[in-house]
């Protein structure tokens, strides 16, 4: 049975075409990934099916009493609850259940007459047939998976964004919805905890539709791919991996169609002027052939036209300008501690990178990673030990928040300010990184995450770096994006140390992994395959 579905949805914004007669549907227990490239529009998707965002043509239709549950890139405000509040939330019906039961027991205590006894009969067993007895290790169990009971007492105004994406994320899956509606639901997560959200998922009593650009997250949880290119959706019965294989079969045929097409329509057209040439060279005229070239014309009017398919998407254009290489040395750490107030991150950590390693640091959210990479680029002391960076090592440091990037200046200004060329020589570049014509007039404020980190990547190419250090470079990328990055980094000569959760991203361009855990660095010398199969 259908949970939602839509049918030729059409959705403008301020007269600009976002979806274009789209349809498709979501049945019961499902588990469906929706991808495609940023902006294309698919977080209004969740929010027409979620019910908050009306259509301009086109019918939703939805599961009678369904109950749907959306997880928003942007959190609602919440200012003045603590996290657990938020979360009992979630229990709402079972807490005022829980509260008239209370109200009972003290009636029973002064009368316990048989209208009172029953009504409190009827409760308790439908508190327990609710899960109300479980409510507390429910609340439990999702606060220990997605790592925030340490925010237990914390009011939602002092969170971060993460934090309260992971708050927010906790509650959602508390309410179990029939239909859970995910949007980028890894991104604030540490790999720890995107493991602990793969298997709620798998194992989740109800649908789930998840926008994600986390590849291995998508390959492990889905059966379905939704693919939303061009203002049209595309199916694919599969998981991520097999999607990539029948997107390319798809592609390969549709183009193969187009080709026959175009010969078709080719010897049509033809054939319509060689008619006409025998009608006008016949003595008299022949209405023969005028007759058959008419025919022939309004069968080509009526043919239903193959589009040609779209085989390669407009991406960035990156590529790192390499310096001389550096010495064989690029970090040490010889005995490094770093605390914050009563927090220790380090304690007597040792660390020996070399040039040419590619090193992926992970460990759970608050045990210091980018704070290690802070040390390294300088921006952040140790507090006993040495941190040595060899001399010749040039660095360029793409940093989670992006501080680097003025909010007060525009695109242009802020590429301008780092790289010192011409406005056109600086159009033209950033053109390489899908900012075109007025885009480069935005202010940085008003980018997107990944808009920013675009801009930031563009900032890197014309300086001569032969290190790269990076933290959470994939985040807000779109799966091309992604894969623009990998290739640059691949090509680059020289050392890569970066903090990531995205596991095919590791895979593809580290081979070594530093684990940060309990104050102590540990390195293991493979990707991240081979770590997750040794530490098991």
């Amino acid at each position: 049975m259908k949970i939602v579905d839509l049918n030729q949805v059409t959705k403008n914004f301020a007269g600009d075409l976002i979806l274009d007669q789209i349809s498709m549907q979501i049945g019961e227990n499902e588990r469906v990934g929706l991808i495609g490239r940023n902006g294309e529009g698919k977080s209004t998707i969740l929010k027409i099916i979620a019910g908050i965002e009306p259509v301009n043509s086109g019918s939703v239709t939805w599961k009678k009493d369904a109950k749907i549950g959306l997880l928003r890139q942007i959190q609602e405000n919440l200012n003045g609850q603590t996290v657990e509040a938020v979360l009992e939330r979630s229990f709402a019906e079972l807490l005022q259940m829980k509260k008239q039961m209370t109200q009972l027991e003290k009636q029973m205590t002064e009368d316990a007459n048989d209208v009172v006894m029953e009504r409190y009969g009827d409760l308790l067993a439908q508190f327990a047939e609710r899960g109300g007895y479980e409510m507390q290790a429910d609340i439990e169990k999702v606060m220990r998976g997605l790592g925030i009971e340490v925010l237990r007492g914390k009011l939602w105004d002092d969170l971060s964004g993460g934090e309260k994406t992971k708050t927010a994320l906790a509650a959602l899956l508390l309410e179990k919805p029939d239909l859970l509606l995910l949007d980028e639901p890894t991104n604030h997560l540490d790999l720890t905890a995107v493991i602990w959200l793969t298997k709620f998922l798998q194992t989740y009593r109800g649908a789930v539709l998840v926008v994600s650009h986390d590849r291995y997250f998508l390959d492990e949880v889905v059966t379905k791919m939704i693919e939303l290119e061009n203002m049209e959706l595309i199916t694919y019965h599969t998981n991520f991996s097999g999607y990539l294989k029948e997107r390319e079969e798809r592609l390969l045929r549709e183009f193969q169609a187009y080709k026959d097409q175009q010969k078709k329509i080719k010897k049509m057209k033809q054939a319509i002027k060689q008619l006409r040439e025998w009608g006008e060279q016949a003595n008299p005229p022949n209405d023969a052939f005028f007759r058959r070239a008419k025919n022939m014309e309004r069968m080509l009017e009526k043919m239903e036209k193959v589009k040609r398919p779209v085989l390669t998407q407009k991406e960035m254009n990156l590529e790192f300008e390499e310096s001389k290489r550096s010495g064989d040395d690029v970090v040490v750490f010889e005995g490094v501690s770093k605390r914050f107030g009563e927090k220790i991150l380090l304690d007597a950590a040792d660390l020996h990178i070399r040039h040419k390693d590619r090193v992926a640091i992970i460990g759970d959210n608050g045990t210091g990673k980018s704070t290690l990479l802070k040390m390294i680029v300088g921006t952040v002391s140790p507090d006993a030990g040495e941190v040595l960076v060899g001399t010749s090592a040039k660095i360029a440091y793409l940093s989670q928040q992006m501080e680097e990037l003025d909010p007060n200046l525009t695109v242009l200004e802020a590429f301008r300010d780092r790289i010192g060329v011409t406005e056109g020589e600086a159009r033209n570049m950033l053109a390489g990184f899908m900012f075109y014509r007025e885009m480069v007039f935005r202010k940085v404020a008003n980018l997107s995450g990944g808009e920013r980190m675009r801009l930031r990547l563009a900032q890197f190419i014309n300086q001569p770096v032969n290190t790269l250090v990076l933290d959470e470079p994939t985040n807000h990328l779109d799966i091309a994006s992604r894969e623009v990055l990998e290739e640059a980094i691949s090509k680059f000569n020289g050392t890569v140390i970066t903090v990531s959760h995205d596991r095919y991203f590791i895979d593809q361009i580290c081979s070594k992994i530093l684990l940060l855990s309990d104050k102590k660095l540990t390195l293991f010398h493979g990707n991240y395959t081979y770590f997750a199969k040794k530490v098991k």
